[in-house]
């Protein structure tokens, strides 16, 4: 992705630093139906890094469906799970577990470090569902550009059973990616010196009839992740007859289109409902 992405970046930053100060965990108690627990570490004893999450959990007896919920930026930066707590409310209030995750990011760490990542926090999910109220069956990623990539990523590898994806601003080609400096600095080099890569990285090359139900949203005028990216997953998921439902977001560019979604997440989540 090109170099305009980062310009919003250190005001957002500055806006939602307070939010996730590492540091010990802390519970907020029960706000509109759910509580939050935040920095608790996902990752293994011996991972590279202890990386942390913010666990969002609904007032049910019953075992719920879980979201992993995944921030954009780049691949890089610092940790975004402050640009996704909207959503992670929104997913709480109707039900849904939400492990809102951060991942190893560039350029201290390369691809596939942050796919690895996310699949431990799958497992996490697995691993703690009885003490967490979550059905094990039934977990969904859900992410935006970088984060739905990732949720992409993540659900068509395979070993994850991801039951449903949510993937908005995506890019699912990298190949599409001929210059700039975010994608050679992700995966190590450019398309010319690791072309395997950027086709090995590339999402919508792993699409198959066994793919989950995938939720598709992307902003209609985006320069930073153009639609040719949506549409070269749309084409995928008709080809091998996954189900699939797309949102368009007309006349917004990228970061627009996250900030102010129309109604893209509402829709979604709606989508999350009918397939887990």
């Amino acid at each position: 992705m090109p170099r305009p992405w980062t310009y919003l970046l250190p005001l957002l930053g500055f806006l939602g630093a307070c939010a996730h100060a590492h540091g010990n965990r802390q519970v907020v108690s029960p706000k509109n139906g759910y509580t939050v627990t935040r920095n608790l570490i996902y990752t293994p004893a011996g991972w590279p890094e202890k990386i942390p999450a913010d666990l969002y959990r609904p007032a049910t007896r019953k075992p719920a469906p879980a979201v992993l919920l995944i921030h954009g930026g780049g691949w890089t930066g610092e940790d975004g799970r402050w640009q996704m707590d909207s959503i992670a409310a929104q997913l709480a209030k109707r039900g849904y577990v939400v492990l809102n995750v951060t991942y190893r990011l560039a350029p201290k760490y390369r691809y596939p470090a942050p796919l690895e990542d996310v699949r431990e926090a799958v497992k996490w999910l697995r691993l703690h569902a009885d003490e967490n109220g979550i059905d094990p069956s039934r977990i969904a990623t859900f992410g935006y550009s970088a984060g739905g990539y990732l949720a992409s990523l993540t659900a068509y590898t395979g070993g994850s059973d991801i039951r449903a994806v949510v993937s908005g601003g995506a890019p699912s080609d990298l190949t599409f990616y001929r210059g700039g400096y975010l994608v050679p600095q992700f995966l190590g080099g450019t398309q010319q010196q690791v072309p395997e890569r950027f086709y090995e990285a590339s999402p919508v090359n792993y699409i198959s009839r066994s793919s989950p139900p995938t939720f598709v949203y992307h902003a209609a005028n985006d320069t930073l992740v153009p639609p040719e990216h949506a549409w070269a997953a749309i084409q995928a998921l008709e080809k091998h007859g996954v189900p699939h439902e797309v949102y368009w977001i007309k006349g917004r560019n990228h970061i627009p289109a996250f900030l102010l979604p129309a109604n893209a997440v509402n829709r979604a989540i709606d989508f999350l409902d009918r397939w887990m």
